[in-house]
């Protein structure tokens, strides 16, 4: 295998070890789901693309057997490193907390959870 081959594929190994994951779920009841998911669809989706350190996300509906009085969602933003995810926690984080909360108050709840991957086989 020639030389420069096998430092793309050093240099890749490195970025996968240094990437950071944050989780950000979203519980909404059910009186505001319309309401919601038209927000997803018009607003978070354009805030989450010009997102400018977050790497790649996967944005979800959550299906679960436990929750009947509403819905989750979850948006999965992966960044390059942990000072990344530091600095969005810290500025857009809140940013998007704060325009949530002033449109729904209570109805809309947002929990983050900080992934540290151990392994991964992306």
């Amino acid at each position: 295998m020639p030389i420069f081959v096998v430092e793309f594929i050093q240099k890749i190994l490195k970025i996968h070890k240094k990437m950071s994951v944050l989780s950000l779920t979203f519980h909404c009841t059910k009186d505001n789901l319309e309401e919601w998911e038209n927000y997803i669809d018009e607003t978070l989706v354009l805030m989450t693309e010009n997102l400018m350190d977050v790497n790649k996300y996967i944005l979800s509906e959550v299906h679960s057997d436990f929750i009947e009085e509403g819905k989750n969602y979850n948006l999965l933003l992966i960044f390059d490193n942990e000072e990344l995810r530091e600095d969005f926690i810290k500025s857009e984080l809140l940013n998007i907390s704060e325009r949530i909360e002033k449109k729904f108050g209570q109805e809309v709840m947002v929990f983050n959870t900080f992934l540290n991957p151990k392994k991964s086989r992306l």
